[in-house]
């Protein structure tokens, strides 16, 4: 054989053996490889050692707890443990990795829940907000760098104080390469971009980063979009992987008259308005180099006064190019939201059946309990989207869609018009009271107007749909979803009228909370769960549910109730399946389940994915509005959650387990 082909074997030779890393590349099917399950957010495994046959079986394997709220006890009653952990490749150390609210990484034995490692970024309290939240991280392995190289795996993660973070997969140790000393700190850029945060604590970030083809996107929550019309900009940001060197940024509102949504905006409200950022889980698709971004609304939430016209690309689902930011396509679910009705789902990347064939779909889910199904490449509905007429008859000033989008298929997910016949209640009292509440307001259908008189949400705020997304059953074409059927009754107040509450306050303005000013318009806003007399829902039960949707027909295939509401009601009752105040998701298997906490009633639960039927349930420590997680390790699988309760259900139980589940050896082994 010639020199140059010897040469040429050897060089292949040496980039297999030091750039390949199998492992890596194809973690296998017993993993859960990010936070979503996969890059697309199918929340879907293909394990089936625990099935319907022997889920009743399920015991706990292992505990552990991150132990924080004790250095920050002011902090635990507006925090919560709500992260979903994910596997690591045996070439990534294997570990079982996440965060804690205050950020702190940590690696897991996967079988036993012992620590391995943990780095605490040692968050700035005073520049971090109230409310501290992490969601995951996110791993990557580096494709380019030798093998055995350190930080070739690697965990990224976002801190509440607004720094990006890298550290190697297997050790914990910062990725010295990455910026400084394994952190990049985002601030300036926050600082630097108009709107910018008048507060240090006005934005954070929550959700982990993404990695598209070696370029690393992260979106954030913003604080102040339901208190300022100026609220910061939604900018988008994307740094190298590698080095963490600033890449591209994306604001979804146009900052310019050249930028191609500008028409959709004047030059006022271009220079002013904030929001419409990201701040649920993006989805990726590296085959065509594509972020799915899901946009919230534009500030300021319940007023567009500010803001005229239909506000693109707030409430959106954009598809930007991985490698420079640019638009591929949008697709707007709420023109002009004054309902504060983000898109607060991860998009959900999955092959629809369309034709005898499989398309490659984007499914977004709403709080309005709409689900609409596009075309991957191209952002075009795969079952029809009508434009149907809606009030326009807002406050004054206002100037609302006259139109908004609805998916022919499938329908509505739950009811979404309210009138006061169907006022409900526990008694005769509570019934007349809530259809005297219901009345004396504002009510209907989807895209009621708000009101200075008070009008009626349903689904509210919060959903619906929310950040806990869908789980995606590829045999079956079945989507599951959990959603709230609770409703709000809101109301916007003179700001005159409204004393200046406590700007720190993460409940001013919320459910339950105080009225909040809204600044740089002339309301506050007021809001409260539609509740009656003895505190229980104005709304016919069931108040939550857990729904199958059939995407090859675009038809509701199940329906049924979530959790129970005796832990939660003022006076005893039994524990009907009435459901229960739900945030979090599901996730489905190969097994045929579906498994869920999400609820309330701290309990985690069991659905035959045929049916719907609840299969089992098992009491928790402490309520668990995370999505589940599992994966295969030691001939076992595993089922893992993190319970930590919610501000919102229940502050007074709020802690920090994560808790493990599988079937019992001796089970197993009688089995072989």
């Amino acid at each position: 054989m010639d020199a140059p082909k010897l040469l040429a074997i050897a060089l292949c030779l040496v980039v297999s053996t030091t750039l390949a890393d199998p492992a890596a590349m194809n973690p296998g099917p017993g993993t859960w490889a990010q936070v979503g399950g996969d890059q697309g957010g199918s929340r879907y495994s293909p394990l089936t050692q625990i099935d319907r046959s022997n889920v009743w079986r399920l015991e706990k394997a292992w505990t552990w707890r991150h132990g924080e709220f004790a250095r920050f006890p002011e902090r635990r009653p507006f925090s919560g443990f709500h992260a979903t952990p994910i596997l690591l490749p045996e070439a990534a150390g294997g570990g079982l990795a996440l965060c804690t609210p205050a950020n702190r990484l940590v690696a897991l034995d996967p079988v036993t829940g012992k620590e391995r490692w943990s780095f605490d970024p040692q968050i700035q309290v005073t520049r971090a907000p109230k409310r501290l939240k992490c969601l995951g991280v996110t791993y990557w392995y580096d494709e380019q760098a030798p093998a055995g190289q350190q930080c070739a795996h690697r965990i990224f993660a976002g801190t509440n104080d607004r720094r990006l973070l890298a550290v190697d997969a297997a050790t914990g140790k910062p990725c010295a390469a990455f910026g400084t000393n394994g952190q990049v700190d985002v601030n300036p850029l926050f600082a630097s971009t108009q709107p910018a945060p008048s507060d240090p604590w006005g934005v954070q970030f929550s959700a982990p980063p993404v990695v598209v083809n070696g370029v690393l996107v992260i979106g954030h929550i913003n604080n102040m979009k339901n208190q300022s019309a100026s609220a910061p900009s939604g900018a988008l940001r994307a740094f190298d992987a590698r080095n963490g060197a600033f890449r591209w940024s994306f604001d979804p509102v146009p900052r310019s008259k050249e930028q191609a949504q500008a028409a959709d905006w004047t030059p006022e409200s271009m220079a002013s308005t904030g929001g419409a950022n990201a701040w649920s889980l993006l989805s990726v698709d590296d085959q065509r180099d594509l972020v799915f971004v899901p946009t919230s609304s534009a500030a300021p939430n319940w007023f567009g006064g500010t803001r005229p016209g239909d506000n693109r690309y707030a409430n959106s689902v954009v598809a930007l190019r991985g490698s420079t930011g640019e638009v591929v396509w949008s697709f707007q679910t709420v023109h002009h939201d004054v309902w504060d009705w983000d898109t607060p789902a991860q998009p959900l990347l999955v092959d629809v059946p369309r034709d005898g064939r499989k398309v490659p779909a984007v499914v977004v889910l709403t709080k309005q309990s709409l689900v609409f199904v596009l075309d991957r490449a191209t952002g075009t509905p795969l079952f029809p989207v009508e434009e149907r007429p809606v009030p326009t008859d807002g406050v004054a000033g206002d100037l609302l869609s006259k139109t908004q989008p609805f998916p022919v298929r499938p329908p509505p997910l739950m009811k979404t018009r309210l009138t006061p016949e169907d006022a409900w209640g526990l008694t005769f009292w509570d019934q007349n009271r809530c259809r005297d509440l219901i009345a004396g307001a504002r009510h209907g259908d989807l895209y009621t107007p708000p009101s200075d008189k008070g009008w009626i949400m349903l689904p509210g705020s919060a959903g619906g749909m929310n950040w806990g997304s869908g789980a995606w059953d590829p045999e079956r074409n079945l989507l599951v979803t959990n959603l709230s059927q609770i409703g709000l009754y809101l109301k916007l107040i003179p700001r005159e009228q409204v004393p200046k509450a406590d700007s720190f306050d993460p409940t001013r303005g919320a459910p339950m909370g105080p009225a909040g000013i809204i600044e740089g318009t002339p309301w506050a806003i007021e809001q409260r769960i539609l509740l009656g007399p003895t505190m229980m829902p104005c709304t016919k039960p069931p108040w939550s549910a857990l729904v199958g949707v059939d995407l090859a027909a675009g038809e509701i295939r199940w329906s049924v109730p979530l959790g129970t509401i005796d832990k939660l009601a003022p006076v005893p009752i039994p524990p009907l399946q009435w459901g229960a105040p739900v945030t979090g998701g599901p996730i489905v298997t190969a097994g045929g389940l579906v498994f869920i906490g999400a609820t309330g009633d701290a309990r985690l639960r069991a659905f035959d994915t045929e049916t719907g039927a609840e299969l089992w349930s098992t009491p928790l420590p402490t309520s668990a509005h995370a999505n589940p997680m599992t994966y295969e390790r030691d001939g076992r699988q595993f089922l893992v959650i993190a319970a930590g309760s919610h501000m919102f259900i229940n502050a007074q139980t709020i802690d920090d387990y994560l808790v493990a589940y599988a079937l019992p050896r001796k089970y197993l082994e009688s089995r072989r």
